[in-house]
């Protein structure tokens, strides 16, 4: 089950553990619905001990901030081709295309899931912060919630900015 608790360090935070007991069939789901739970009450850092379920919250998390930097970078090399490369639109159209699907498909799959405002924490000063000698594994995924506000607006803003100079150019390509 979820174990809620405050830590003992300079900062009093809650953190949610999701303990991998066996104790029935149905201990998968069990897992999963406490994890669901953690993330919907906003829990700062949630220890995910179950291997699978972690590795399959880590594998979505991933997959966001992959569609996420595609929008983004697609958006950025649309933009910058678009305004130094006039006679380019084969170069600057399908970046904007991609950037458009991505931030779509983001908006559509990632936006509203609690997940998406979660991260694997990877950096080892602050996993030695938090109590894992008390973990009945080795290797626990620590998710760290952190705000995503900026991110989604610098994502819609470089977006609508690839799809505007793309249309631009393409409306004075089309009409001169």
């Amino acid at each position: 089950m979820a174990d809620r608790r405050k830590s003992s360090g300079t900062q009093s935070a809650e953190i949610a553990v999701i303990r991998e007991i066996y104790d029935g069939e149905n201990a998968q789901e069990r897992f999963e619905l406490e994890l669901e739970r953690a993330l919907e009450a906003a829990v700062p850092v949630i220890i995910i001990e179950p291997v699978r379920l972690g590795d399959e919250t880590a594998r979505w998390i991933a997959v966001g901030n992959c569609l996420h930097k595609t929008a983004v970078l697609g958006g950025l090399g649309s933009v910058i081709t678009g305004l130094f490369c006039d006679n380019r639109p084969y170069i600057y159209t399908p970046l904007s295309l991609l950037s458009l699907l991505c931030t779509g498909l983001y908006t559509a799959s990632w936006q509203f899931d609690p997940c998406c405002k979660y991260q694997v924490e990877m950096d080892t000063k602050r996993l030695a912060k938090l109590p894992v000698n008390r973990l009945t594994t080795s290797s626990p995924i620590v998710l760290v919630r952190r705000d995503d506000n900026k991110r989604k607006t610098l994502h819609c803003t470089i977006c609508i900015a690839a799809a505007s100079v793309t249309l631009w150019k393409l409306y004075f390509i089309a009409f001169k």
